[in-house]
């Protein structure tokens, strides 16, 4: 009973709330509420801060979270090759990802590594902002940009340029930008990620940087949509090479500024902190890290 116990804790902890983890789980709120108070008197702590709107992770509920979900990813990987053989992987795998990076590269992955392994189940979370790892449950994560987090364990996966562009049917109206300072007579199409605006634009070498603060009259913080307003000729977007590379080579995009662009960002697949990954998180994480490293060499 303790170990399915914790393996609700572990729902309620991904939903964020009892009632969606009860609608997930096929129980009843009541239900859930008592399995929760019988693991917390088990432990002798309390695992969630409640309030009437919102349900959050205590210190000891962060802590049985990252470690619960090691020793059951165990106890699954074990299951499963006393079952079916040690070379057989199954079980969940939640991933969070950008969200072009995901509609593209990360679900071609996906659907690969699937088929290989038909035991295992991915759900796939798409954002531009950030995400509590620990606290909503997923096994990996990628993001641009340097991780700010001590506590997570990280894996690059390699530099991509961003690139400033637009559609040709734009510079055919506005004329292109000669120089960073220019953009400020454009009309930019700017992404937000979480509470960050990104409207300060960068470029340049380390030893002389330069930055732009960009203005426009769309900001949104999905990735695809400030590109699909590029496309229609809206305005000028700053986007990762991997986001844009296909609208590029099919001269539906222009890359502007090129000889100002500033050094390749980082691509960093981000894991909770604990103990190694399962077998399956492990395998997936590899098959994702072959599929940039040869984006990389392009």
């Amino acid at each position: 009973m303790l170990i399915d116990n914790i393996r609700l804790f572990l729902t309620i902890a991904e939903k964020g709330s009892l009632v969606a983890a009860a609608r997930e789980a096929g129980l009843s709120s009541t239900t859930v509420s008592e399995r929760l108070a019988t693991l917390e008197a088990h432990y002798g702590v309390v695992l969630f801060n409640r309030t009437t709107r919102s349900l959050s992770l205590t210190d000891e509920g962060r802590t049985l979270l990252s470690g619960a979900k090691a020793v059951l990813a165990e106890l699954q990987d074990l299951e499963t090759r006393i079952r079916h053989g040690a070379d057989t992987l199954s079980g969940p795998i939640r991933i969070s990802a950008p969200i072009d990076l995901g509609r593209s590269i990360v679900s071609n992955v996906i659907s690969t590594f699937t088929a290989e392994h038909p035991a295992i189940s991915i759900e796939l979370l798409l954002s531009d902002s950030y995400v509590d790892i620990v606290g909503q449950g997923f096994d990996l994560a990628m993001r641009f940009g340097t991780v700010t987090d001590s506590t997570l364990r990280t894996r690059n996966l390699g530099h991509f340029r961003r690139i400033v562009c637009a559609a040709p049917s734009y510079i055919a109206a506005h004329g292109a930008p000669q120089t960073p300072a220019d953009l400020t007579q454009h009309n930019c199409l700017i992404m937000r990620f979480g509470t960050t605006l990104d409207n300060v634009w960068r470029f340049g070498t380390d030893k002389k940087p330069q930055t732009v603060t960009v203005r426009g009259n769309k900001i949104v913080n999905d990735g695809s949509l400030v590109r699909q307003w590029a496309l229609e000729g809206y305005g000028i977007i700053l986007k990762s090479e991997l986001d844009v590379a296909p609208d590029l080579e099919a001269r539906k995009l222009v890359a502007l500024l090129e000889k100002h662009a500033a050094p390749p960002n980082p691509l960093q697949m981000m894991f909770p902190p604990g103990r190694a990954q399962p077998r399956r998180v492990r395998a997936l994480a590899n098959a994702l890290s072959d599929a940039m490293a040869a984006r990389e060499m392009r």
